[in-house]
């Protein structure tokens, strides 16, 4: 069987978007895991990932600014008052001329580069879709239960039908829902982009809809306005740092 080759792009710009105002965090790309902020982390990270041109950090404060020029990563100032990071990147790539745009968090220290291979080879196999992105199998009844756990619906082709932080799809016919993850359905979304030009810069032109707001998802912005978000399926993903106390067990838990 002949596998047909996929064209990726070679200006793939990556930006790592680093905000200082975290609600339940303030300062976290900065907050030291193991000696090391966060972002640096996050930069380490993003240099292992194939098919990338050349990465930045895009953050709103220049405590990070300095931070990351200091340890020899690009970094530029933003706005302060985009409301998501993705309306962040959107600033960025104005004035570039990038066709793609790689996006990780900056709280996932851990996080695999073939993910967003993944994702970038996701994207660029589906010339339809307008956003590439990853997702893995949910294991556990507690993580499907989790409203800060975000999962993710995926139709036969892995395009994304509806990002959710409700416990979906619900399975009628089984009253246990440990039962449920026996089905291998259900998905947990893992917070790594590619954008094309086009779906990035219209974001940034349209107010947050009713399903964006309710959920609290950019993500959902793409699909409430019809951009097909394409999912690819990997292993596992990365614990991430949303607080003071997952940076203290995540602490713990690297050597």
């Amino acid at each position: 069987m002949t596998v047909k080759s996929i064209d990726v792009p070679t200006d793939i710009l990556g930006v790592i978007p680093a905000r200082w105002g975290s609600k339940r965090f303030p300062g976290k790309p900065l907050a030291l895991l193991k000696g090391k902020p966060l972002v640096r982390w996050a930069w380490d990270r993003a240099q292992q990932v194939r098919n990338v041109a050349s990465w930045l950090v895009a953050t709103d404060d220049r405590r990070i600014l300095e931070a990351v020029q200091a340890f020899g990563g690009n970094a530029i100032l933003t706005a302060s008052d985009h409301a998501t990071g993705t309306d962040r990147i959107a600033e960025v790539i104005a004035g570039r001329s990038n066709t793609l745009v790689a996006n990780i968090q900056g709280d996932e220290p851990l996080l695999d580069p073939k993910a967003v291979e993944a994702a970038i080879s996701a994207l660029c196999a589906h010339p339809d879709a307008g956003v590439g992105t990853a997702a893995f199998p949910i294991h556990t009844l507690e993580e499907l239960e989790d409203p800060n756990v975000v999962k993710v619906l995926l139709d036969l082709d892995h395009r994304a039908l509806a990002f959710t932080r409700s416990p979906v799809p619900f399975v009628r016919d089984q009253s246990d829902r440990r039962s449920w993850i026996a089905r291998g359905i259900h998905y947990r979304h893992l917070g790594v982009y590619l954008y094309r030009r086009e779906a990035l810069t219209a974001f940034s032109r349209w107010k947050p809809g009713p399903l964006e707001q309710a959920e609290s998802l950019e993500q959902l912005r793409f699909l409430e306005h019809g951009v097909a978000i394409v999912c690819a399926l990997v292993d596992k993903g990365s614990p991430g740092v949303d607080t003071p106390e997952d940076l203290h067990r995540l602490e713990q838990l690297i050597d």
